[in-house]
């Protein structure tokens, strides 16, 4: 699990649409706190701070501390509302957490090695199937990625979830088999070059069923 960073948090006195509005004018950004048996919670947060940690490819499945009042409270990110057209950030939802509490994220998956597979090296493409895995785990376990080995992979070979490590209690969502995370593929040309030499060439076939119709004996005149 990575460190655990803080943010800044203030409590807002009033909801709705025109108390958000006047937290966005703030250069703040409207968000919510809620679970562990407590009452939902509205605070606000400074635009700037959110936007370094939301950059960070991390940033949906780690555990921050909001200091709200001089008080901390641990949590984890479920949601980040934004504008379809601006992409402008609207709204944060907050879940807190304890020690005990357990979470269905999203893990991003990294590739390590590639240019030590002779697969890709040959011009094969490494056809990503899951650019995220989905598991079930302790908030305090929640891992950073999966990394997969790519050494010594040739053209045909899959990366299942089973080739990378997982830590006691992270379990993937998918339990019935062992999933499909990544593939070397044949490069399109090579593909297209052995198609071309297993398709019988057509200017051949026609002259050969020419040369048959030629050789054929003309059948005897009956008397």
């Amino acid at each position: 699990m990575s460190s655990i960073n803080t943010l800044n948090a203030s409590l807002r006195e009033k909801v709705g649409s025109n108390s958000a509005k006047k937290v966005r004018i703030a250069n703040k950004i409207p968000a919510i706190v809620y679970g562990d048996g407590k009452n939902p919670e509205p605070i606000s947060l400074d635009i700037k701070e959110l936007r370094i940690e939301i950059n960070k490819a991390s940033f949906l499945n780690r555990i921050f501390d909001l200091s709200i009042n001089n008080s901390k409270t641990r949590v984890i990110v479920q949601g980040i509302s934004q504008d379809p057209v601006t992409d402008q950030l609207e709204h944060v939802d907050f879940l807190r957490v304890n020690d005990k509490t357990k979470v269905t994220i999203e893990v991003p998956v990294k590739f390590l090695n590639e240019s030590l597979s002779p697969g890709i090296k040959r011009g094969g493409v490494l056809n990503v199937v899951r650019y995220t895995v989905e598991v079930m785990c302790p908030v305090n376990k929640i891992p950073e990625s999966f990394e997969f080995n790519l050494e010594g992979l040739e053209i045909g070979d899959s990366i299942h979830i089973s080739h990378t490590n997982m830590d006691e209690g992270v379990i993937p969502t998918i339990k019935d088999r062992d999933f499909t995370v990544a593939s070397i593929l044949a490069p399109s040309a090579l593909v297209s070059a052995e198609t071309s030499e297993d398709k019988p060439d057509e200017e051949d076939e026609s002259k050969e069923k020419d040369t048959t119709e030629e050789n054929k004996p003309e059948e005897e005149t009956k008397k």
